[in-house]
C-alpha cells in the first residue's frame, strides 16, 4: 500500500514594519488558504539575514512580499541584493506597498520584482488580494522548488 504524504505548505516571507499590515496579510491568508504559512521580519536586513541563512536548503521561501518603506534596507536595496545572489533570484517577489507613484512601480520592475501590488484600505480588500495571490502564485503559477534553487 502506498503512502499519500500531503504536500509542503506554501512559505511565504512578508517584510512589513507595520503591526496592522501584518495582522491583516496574515489574517486574510488564515481566511483564504490552509497551506500557506506566513514567516515574517520587519526589515529590510532582517529579510537579508533569513535569506543568507537559508541560502542552500531547503528552507528557502516559496514567495516574499515586500513593502518599499521598510526601515535599515529598504525594499529598492532589498530586491537589489536579492537579483545579485544567484540563489535568490528564482524567489518570486510581489512588492505590496501603499504606493502608488510611477517611480516606485517602474523601479519595482526595474530591479525585477515579479509583480507591483498596491495595498488595499480595507479588510475585505486583503482577503480579496490574498485570494488573488493564492489562486495565482500558490496554485496556479509553477514555482521552482527551493532544491531546484
Amino acid at each position: 500500500m502506498r503512502t499519500v504524504t500531503a504536500p509542503e505548505p506554501t512559505e511565504i516571507l512578508l517584510v512589513e514594519d507595520n503591526p496592522g499590515d501584518v495582522a491583516l496579510v496574515n489574517d486574510a491568508f488564515d481566511q483564504v488558504a490552509d497551506d500557506v504559512g506566513i514567516r515574517t521580519v520587519t526589515d529590510g536586513a532582517e529579510a537579508m539575514s533569513f535569506l543568507s541563512e537559508r541560502r542552500g536548503t531547503d528552507e528557502l521561501p516559496d514567495l516574499l512580499l515586500l513593502d518599499l518603506n521598510i526601515p535599515h534596507v529598504d525594499g529598492f536595496e532589498l530586491l537589489e541584493s536579492i537579483q545579485g545572489t544567484a540563489d535568490l533570484t528564482q524567489i518570486p517577489v510581489i512588492v505590496l506597498t501603499c504606493s502608488d507613484d510611477e517611480c516606485d512601480i517602474a523601479g519595482s520592475y526595474d530591479r525585477r520584482a515579479n509583480a507591483y501590488l498596491t495595498k488595499p484600505d480595507s479588510h475585505d480588500g486583503f482577503v480579496s488580494l490574498a485570494q488573488a495571490i493564492n489562486e495565482f502564485w500558490v496554485r496556479t503559477a509553477k514555482l521552482p522548488t527551493a532544491t531546484a534553487m
